[in-house]
């Protein structure tokens, strides 16, 4: 007897339940109805379109409504920009995963897993750059999305408590933060996660304080770092410039690891150069530089 013929096959899924799926996946969020669903197939199957094309030809739905409906049924969340539960605009990670602006980072992130993430012990660096505007918030948002995005718990720390960013661009409340916590008026379960389905937590700077070089250099802040570094698959730490004031290179020291960031036709090269001589004179590894165009 031909014991494979016994054996069940597996039925591929022809491409009407494929679209069937995602239509479902529609009608959850609310985006159509089962009637749009029903239309939406027969137009699909009589002109040899897939069901997306079909719907957004119908203009039942939209392009973003088909990437968010295959982000979920993939477990791949793509988050709203602005109001409740949405991101800034500059955080293009979580809200635009497949444009072209994004590529450079994800080549950046494989570097870093490739060249860094897969041996080290301690897995904590900080962002950081010679002067302000360099665009430090803005790739340490977006990177800590990323690792989020393949699975990793990620943590992101805004260390920069004289120009803080990150609750802006994750449009969350900044009210308790990493500043209650040095001074404890706050537990370590403050960092919010951003999405259910995302893996990334941030930990805001909370309220300005007077004296937050000296909130740094307190030894408490190394004892929250290896609590997070232990819960968390990787740590990102959102700092200061370097030549504005001392506390990136606190913040640095105590990650042990560093990205340093440059702004095309900004960053001035003697500025640049001072910084890093500063963070390896502190013993800090320096584990990749980006020339940012953001």
């Amino acid at each position: 007897m031909n014991k494979i013929a016994d054996r069940p096959v597996k039925r591929r899924d022809a491409p009407q339940d494929r679209g069937r799926a995602i239509g479902a996946i529609l009608v959850e969020q609310g985006r159509l109805t089962a009637q749009d669903v029903d239309d939406i197939q027969r137009f699909a199957n009589a002109q040899g379109m897939r069901f997306g094309e079909a719907a957004v030809q119908m203009k039942r739905i939209t392009e973003h409504d088909i990437e968010l409906a295959l982000a979920h049924q993939y477990n791949y969340p793509i988050l709203g920009r602005g109001g409740q539960g949405g991101v800034g605009d500059d955080v293009i990670a979580a809200h635009q995963p497949q444009s072209e602006t994004v590529e450079p980072l994800r080549a950046l992130r494989s570097q870093l897993i490739l060249r860094w993430f897969n041996t080290a012990t301690r897995k904590v660096f900080a962002v950081t750059s010679a002067e302000r505007g360099e665009g430090r918030s803005w790739l340490a948002a977006n990177l800590a999305t990323m690792f989020a995005q393949l699975g990793e718990r990620t943590l992101l720390i805004d260390a920069d408590m004289r120009h803080p960013r990150q609750h802006r661009l994750f449009n969350i409340d900044n009210s308790v933060g990493l500043s209650a916590l040095l001074t404890g008026r706050a537990g370590r379960e403050i960092a919010r996660r951003i999405h259910p389905q995302l893996r990334l937590y941030v930990l805001p700077a909370g309220i300005i304080p007077p004296n937050p070089q000296e909130l740094l250099a307190r030894p408490v802040f190394d004892v929250i770092l290896d609590h997070f570094a232990a819960q968390f698959g990787l740590v990102i730490i959102d700092t200061p410039a370097v030549s504005e004031t001392a506390d990136a290179q606190i913040l640095a020291a105590n990650a042990g690891n560093a990205v340093m960031v440059a702004r095309r036709n900004h960053t001035q090269q003697a500025k640049l150069a001072a910084a890093m001589e500063i963070l390896t004179d502190t013993g800090v590894n320096v584990i990749g530089s980006v020339l940012n165009e953001h």
